[in-house]
């Protein structure tokens, strides 16, 4: 496949651009256009406000958790995410890029999924605005995510499973962005802060709603910013979410808690901000865990929201400017921290959140902070699992 860069922006430092081929370029670059004229419409605001207020639920409430702060010797409040519709902060993105598919004249809208979270947000979206959906999703993952993949079959979306690779996240996105180059006309509707120029831009967009409210809610509830903010991290989508109006308060951590899997050995991990090497991997040069050889190598993660070898642009650049710090988290330290939430605060996290409740345990413990966790998701589809 022919690929190219096509322009200098969309670039965060070194990270960043849009490396694809001329056919797909042209299509994204319309889309780039269409996001900049309706990011400032004033119909597409209203819309997207109303929707997130009456349709997702939001503002999700930050709530102060008493019980966790006594037992990690913190201040400790979580954002809950998982109280939005379908559960996780994937349905803030969905609805913002579900009503731009809609005024740019789409009539299928495709996506990937690892955990499902965002294949159930994007099929709740495509639903509401009476619009055909295909998911990709690997074929582990339709496994071990079973009752999300029965939630989309409900909302009458296709699955489609792909069973190339570890059929894990990777391989959804390869399968999606191969039927997206021969499939132009579809939009694709894509989850994380991944991916070629315009993608990250807009997934920061629509869930910079988290942080926006975190700041305002932390401001009259405690009278001060909070010292760190953490969220785990696959891909990046919620992590960039709830880090977007902080990273200019330089007093503020910006902490992301990636899946370490059972072993930090490569190809059994998928840390990839502590291991990975500056490459490019569908469609942007961002950082990717790989050989010597600079070819992507599978990762590994009980997470399936998190078992994804690359990760966002913006937080490559982060992370090489040390605003933000990016720490791994084992299986073994997800599971113990997914039980602790369960029975400290009777609130079962995804297990992909419970990454980042692992991270004040194990980075943060009994330092009386005011620590904002953004807990993503809900855990639901994790709990046959265990």
């Amino acid at each position: 496949m022919e690929t190219q860069i096509t322009q200098q922006i969309g670039y965060f430092g070194n990270y960043g651009g849009q490396f694809v081929p001329p056919h797909l370029a042209e299509k994204l670059n319309a889309l780039y256009e269409a996001f900049l004229f309706y990011k400032e419409d004033a119909t597409f605001k209203e819309e997207y406000v109303r929707l997130l207020q009456t349709y997702v639920g939001r503002p999700s409430p930050l709530y102060y958790a008493n019980n966790l702060s006594q037992k990690l010797g913190n201040r400790i409040y979580l954002k809950r995410e998982d109280l939005n519709h379908t559960g996780s902060h994937k349905i803030n993105n969905t609805i913002g890029q579900i009503l731009l598919a809609k005024r740019m004249g789409a009539t299928e809208i495709i996506a990937e999924t690892g955990a499902g979270q965002h294949g159930v947000a994007t099929a709740t979206a495509a639903a509401l605005m009476g619009i055909k959906c295909k998911i990709f999703m690997g074929q582990v993952d339709t496994e071990r995510q079973r009752m999300n993949v029965e939630r989309m079959k409900v909302l009458g979306a296709e699955v489609l499973s792909a069973k190339e690779g570890r059929g894990t996240l990777k391989d959804a996105v390869d399968m999606a962005l191969g039927y997206y180059v021969e499939n132009p006309q579809s939009y694709y509707l894509l989850g994380s802060a991944v991916g070629p120029h315009p993608y990250p831009l807009i997934v920061r967009y629509f869930q910079s709603v988290i942080s926006e409210e975190m700041k305002k809610q932390i401001l009259e509830m405690e009278g001060q910013l909070p010292d760190a903010i953490i969220a785990c991290i696959g891909g990046g989508s919620n992590a960039i979410g709830a880090f977007a109006s902080f990273i200019e308060h330089s007093e503020v951590d910006l902490v992301g808690a990636e899946g370490a899997g059972e072993s930090m050995q490569l190809g059994q991990t998928a840390a990839t901000l502590t291991l990975g090497k500056p490459m490019v991997f569908q469609g942007a040069n961002s950082l990717c865990l790989a050989n010597e050889n600079n070819e992507p190598l599978p990762s590994a993660s009980i997470a399936a929201g998190l078992d994804y070898p690359g990760i966002g642009p913006e937080h490559a650049h982060l992370k090489e400017t040390g605003r933000a710090k990016y720490y791994p988290i084992t299986d073994e330290e997800a599971l113990k921290a997914y039980r602790l939430l369960s029975q400290t605060e009777g609130i079962i996290p995804a297990i992909e959140s419970a990454h980042a409740v692992a991270a004040v345990d194990k980075y943060y413990k009994d330092k009386n902070a005011l620590i904002v966790i953004n807990l993503s998701g809900r855990g639901d589809k994790d709990v046959s699992r265990l």
